[in-house]
């Protein structure tokens, strides 16, 4: 389905009915990534899943997507399903513009599930990783994106789903190198969120992956003792869809029934 939203198009599915769960997807990726995932909660639940600003069909709306922009338009898709409440996960940017909406809007979340993501902000050597690959994004970018996207998965998973891997890889080369450079420019600009997720009158997981080179689990852990956020570790990386798939499912429909 698609949205008019600053005369561009915003695109985004929704499939069964009950309770809402609305899933946000993360950097290169689309709604094509929770594909295995929207079968098994549509029995029970309407699922909406948003191709953010700059991905997928989603039209670019500028040249810097900040996370409260995308929050922005993942709100526009929400007010005109009149969705009230709803339970969210967000697999890594899709969890900062999660927790982006939340400061806006913290009445609609039922619960909020930071999918290998996290509520900190870049550190400067992140922001200068993601300055260096902007430019190498202008020249270079298939090259860039492979690369990118290899760190995503545990060193054995590569190969151990290779299909999958391929796959998903072939989706993020199609991503616009408008939307590229927006969203990586967004993500340098995100604040620590940590206040907002602790303060949220929510139901709150963070998925972690042990071999996850992107996200500091560590610290996470951490940093929510004593709060009411679980958390749950799975054994491989950054891309829990694919290398920890069964354990996400049980997990997730454990957060979104308890």
């Amino acid at each position: 389905m698609i949205l008019d939203y600053k005369n561009s198009n915003i695109h985004y599915t929704t499939e069964g009915k009950g309770e809402a769960i609305v899933l946000l997807h993360g950097f290169l990726e689309t709604i094509e990534m929770w594909k295995n995932i929207i079968p098994e909660f549509s029995k029970s639940h309407q699922v909406i899943s948003i191709d953010l600003l700059g991905h997928g069909q989603t039209d670019c709306i500028g040249y810097v997507h900040t996370m409260d922009d995308m929050a922005e338009a993942v709100l526009a898709t929400l007010e005109d399903l009149k969705i009230k409440k709803a339970h969210f996960i967000g697999h890594s940017m899709g969890g900062y513009v999660a927790l982006a909406l939340a400061e806006k809007r913290p009445d609609l979340f039922e619960g909020l599930c930071l999918m290998n993501s996290t509520f900190e902000a870049d550190d400067e050597q992140k922001k200068q990783l993601r300055t260096r690959a902007n430019e190498m994004a202008k020249t270079n970018f298939n090259n860039l994106v492979r690369l990118s996207f290899t760190n995503l998965f545990a060193p054995e998973s590569k190969h151990k789903f290779q299909n999958e891997f391929n796959e998903a890889l072939q989706i993020a080369l199609k991503t616009p190198l408008q939307g590229y450079i927006a969203a990586s420019e967004g993500m340098k600009l995100r604040p620590n969120r940590f206040k907002v997720f602790n303060n949220l009158k929510a139901k709150k997981l963070i998925i972690i992956g042990e071999k996850d080179g992107l996200i500091d689990g560590a610290s996470l852990i951490n940093q929510i003792k004593n709060t009411e956020i679980d958390y749950v570790n799975f054994s491989e990386g950054h891309m829990s869809h694919i290398e920890d798939k069964s354990d996400l499912t049980y997990n997730l429909k454990h957060f979104i029934e308890k």
